[in-house]
């Protein structure tokens, strides 16, 4: 990995866990989701038209159904990463659906797009996932809402793969512009989850009047962290990226128990210190 690529995913690690603070602290309806998609769509048009007059762009089928999928993963990750945060803790929710991914996207590469990442590569992934494991707790504290928001965090997890992959595609094979990918993404989020504010008007309302803050800060950073990655993405192995991006882990565990006081700190930080040493393997690998 190079240091220019570590350099754009540590960058986008701290960003991403500041959204998600963000999003937990809101906590909101399933809405919310609908109105980060509207204003990350709004925001980033003006610079989005911009990429696509200057380098003269062509959109054409391929684009548009690469964008389509990639909104469709990314609206079902949305709307269960919401969900998990109303029910658990930053802190526990954050980090098992962050593990799953990279795990399941990693082996993901390595079977399907044929990338062979190096022995200490690999054993860079198995530290933050075993971290990951540790920050989760006993399974005998998987009970009542705490299971069920582990459940969601472990399907997040599931969709946080899919779209690594499918995006990887997108920015490197098919070389669509990262910032034109995302941004595209959100638009068919808008589109996708436009029947939500119809079916519940009054909770639409009550998002935007008790969590504009928090959904302008979603709808500016979420973007900006993906965007990021996407660039990695451009000359950087997915098998690389995807746990080293990771880090984030440790900064939202930090924020979890620091910020929102959350329970189980000294333990699911010192497991997370350990995904720290897996970001080294993985930049040296």
């Amino acid at each position: 990995m190079t240091l220019g690529a570590l350099i754009l995913i540590l960058a986008a690690a701290f960003i991403h866990a500041s959204w998600n603070l963000l999003n937990k602290r809101a906590s909101g309806h399933v809405t919310f989701t609908w109105l980060v998609a509207v204003l990350s769509a709004i925001f980033y048009t003006p610079v989005a038209v911009a990429v696509i007059f200057l380098t003269r762009l062509e959109i054409g089928v391929v684009e548009l159904g690469l964008m389509a999928g990639s909104a469709a993963l990314h609206s079902a990750y949305f709307i269960l990463l919401n969900q998990g945060y109303r029910i658990g803790d930053l802190s526990l929710v954050y980090p098992l659906a962050r593990g799953t991914g990279p795990l399941l996207s990693t082996i993901a590469a390595i079977l399907l797009l044929g990338e062979r990442p190096s022995a200490l590569a690999l054993a860079g992934a198995l530290l933050i996932i075993c971290g990951v494991v540790v920050i989760t707790g006993s399974p005998k504290s998987l009970r009542g809402s705490v299971k069920t928001a582990v459940l969601y965090a472990a399907v997040t997890g599931l969709f946080i793969a899919a779209y690594t992959l499918w995006d990887k595609q997108a920015v490197s094979r098919f070389a669509v512009p990262p910032l034109i990918l995302d941004w595209g993404s959100n638009l068919g989020r808008t589109i996708f989850l436009t029947s939500l504010p119809a079916r519940y008007p009054r909770e639409t309302r009550v998002e935007w009047r008790e969590h504009r803050f928090e959904a302008i800060g979603v709808a500016v950073l979420a973007p900006l962290s993906y965007i990021l990655v996407l660039t990695a993405m451009q000359f950087t192995p997915v098998s690389y990226v995807a746990p080293a991006r990771e880090i984030s882990i440790l900064i939202g565990t930090a924020m979890g128990t620091r910020l929102l006081a959350e329970g189980d700190g000294p333990r699911r930080l010192i497991a997370a210190s350990a995904m720290v040493l897996g970001v080294v393997a993985l930049a040296v690998g």
